[in-house]
């Protein structure tokens, strides 16, 4: 048997964005972030247990503004938050109306798995996820 690489939880996420400004007014003024360290050109973001960089394309005359990500290509396909309850979730689509963020409805995924999930996008189409188990 060959040795295995050992790994805990993940450290940090980071994403490329198109507009550092529209990016980071999302991820501190609506999912409630703070500042944890600038990183110029990007920043890095925290609750106290999950660290998001934000950084622009490295090729940001490459892109434009209204680049969107695509879930279908090679790469994340989302980002799920925890969420302690189905509770949690309804705060959350009451903030997302809010904000104007589109959303899905809260799904519950069944028995076998125990969960509720809300998805969402970012203002880079980038899909996230909130997920509560049931209570």
């Amino acid at each position: 048997m060959s040795a295995r690489i050992q790994i805990g939880e993940v450290h940090h996420v980071r994403l490329t964005v198109a507009n550092m400004e529209r990016a980071r007014a999302f991820y501190t003024e609506v999912l409630g972030l703070d500042v944890a360290m600038e990183m110029p050109p990007g920043v890095l973001l925290t609750n106290g247990k999950l660290l998001i960089g934000l950084r622009l394309a490295p090729d940001a005359e490459g892109g434009s503004f209204d680049d969107r990500f695509d879930e279908n290509r090679v790469g994340l396909d989302h980002l799920s938050f925890t969420a302690t309850s189905r509770q949690d979730l309804d705060n959350a689509l009451r903030i997302l109306d809010e904000h104007s963020v589109p959303h899905g409805e809260i799904t519950d995924l069944g028995a076998e798995f125990g969960l509720y999930i809300l998805s969402f996008r970012d203002p880079d189409n980038i899909q996230l996820e909130m997920t509560a188990p049931y209570s």
